[in-house]
């Protein structure tokens, strides 16, 4: 068979309310559906591209003030399009951390995150979570002081998240940042999960780094994403190229480093940048959108035995749950076991929660609106009253 025939159309959104944790922010705006046609052949950007042949520097399509528009909204200097936040994270440990030295991480932090430590033969260091999932002040105060005095050295680097991906929590980076800086410790700040989402800006939390990702939370297709970062550090981690051929003595212009020369080529970056207008004005709204992830939670809530692990009330959209004395109970007698709850979930128009989870699980809600969040509120009520579980109040 040829492999072509066997992808099936994908209409996930237009048919059900999506609840996928890591979908919700990246689905695509309709500008962005047009530019994926339009721009979908592998260098199609590069049309117009003329010296000194980089990506921030085509003006046609628009990509050179797309650059400065991004570094503007996130209250930062200078903006890169990198294949996602991870990219993001490897330029940065690339050009600053050294073999050998600390580098502090988080409990919460991303998988990727690491692989970027250890890429750069850095050592990792995470800093501890209190009982409400969040990573304090004080804690990062203690684990700086404790490498610093274990190893000899300061750390290189700190990774603080804004919102975590495990319980979808608003870390205080303000205060984190500040406490690094005490100790003269450069900060980059994972977006992932905000920025195109809420309303960021870099400089307020005092993030020397900031990355975000395009198909998470800013509208676009996959892999895209958005370092910035501040004039302090720009000529470090955007750093060109000095090297040489030793028998053709070939150089090879203003190619930075970090970014492997040209990052995103074709339906990436234009598909971003198709949705960006679309972004600026949905961060605006975030209030509501919290308000409706509330709405769900406080629906959930009245389902006895089920609790929220995540902060509450919601700050953000992401949320992880605890259904062990609610839905899972159902499940160990059910026919259809732990799939009982996504397949009455799906007959309701609803998907995008882990397949067969009664127990511990996580949806995000955002892009939803009125109806729809009473929609999901309601079907969870429905599904547990028709499985015979208590309702409280």
């Amino acid at each position: 068979m040829n492999c072509s025939e066997g992808i099936d159309t994908r209409q996930v959104d237009e048919l059900y309310i999506n609840l996928d944790p890591i979908q919700a922010g990246g689905r695509l705006t309709t500008d962005a559906m047009k530019a994926v046609i339009a721009y979908g052949d592998g260098y199609s950007v590069c049309d117009n591209c003329v010296k000194p042949f980089r990506l921030d520097h085509i003006s046609k399509p628009p990509l050179a003030e797309f650059h400065r528009d991004l570094a503007e909204f996130l209250n930062m200097d200078v903006a890169r399009l990198v294949p996602g936040a991870r990219r993001g994270f490897q330029a940065v440990a690339g050009a600053i951390v050294k073999p050998g030295d600390p580098v502090l991480l988080t409990a919460y932090s991303h998988y990727t995150e690491f692989l970027s430590v250890e890429q750069s033969r850095g050592m990792p260091f995470e800093i501890p979570a209190d009982e409400s999932h969040v990573i304090t002040p004080d804690a990062a105060a203690d684990r700086i002081e404790e490498v610093i005095r274990t190893t000899g050295k300061t750390p290189a680097l700190m990774f603080v998240e804004h919102v975590d991906y495990q319980y979808g929590n608003l870390q205080p980076v303000t205060d984190l940042t500040r406490v690094a800086h005490q100790y003269d410790i450069p900060v980059l700040c994972n977006g992932a999960y905000t920025v195109g989402i809420m309303d960021v800006k870099g400089k307020e939390l005092g993030a020397d780094f900031l990355t975000g990702s395009g198909h998470k939370s800013m509208a676009a297709p996959a892999p895209s994403g958005v370092l910035a970062t501040t004039d302090e550090w720009a000529d470090k981690v955007f750093r060109t190229t000095g090297v040489k051929g030793d028998l053709t003595g070939r150089t090879f212009g203003i190619k930075e480093v970090e970014m492997m020369g040209c990052t995103l080529m074709g339906v990436t970056s234009v598909g971003m940048m198709a949705s960006f207008p679309h972004v600026k004005r949905r961060v605006k709204e975030f209030d509501t959108q919290v308000r409706y992830a509330n709405q769900i939670v406080d629906a959930l809530l009245s389902i006895e035995g089920t609790k929220v692990q995540s902060g509450y009330p919601r700050m953000h959209t992401l949320t992880r749950m605890n259904t062990i004395d609610s839905f899972d109970k159902v499940a160990k007698t059910h026919k259809k076991r732990g799939f009982f709850l996504t397949s009455a979930l799906r007959e309701r128009g609803i998907t995008g929660i882990l397949a067969g989870s009664t127990r511990v699980w996580k949806f995000n809600s955002y892009g939803i609106n009125k109806e729809q969040a009473e929609h999901v509120s309601k079907s969870f009520i429905e599904i547990a009253e028709r499985e015979g579980l208590p309702l409280s109040g």
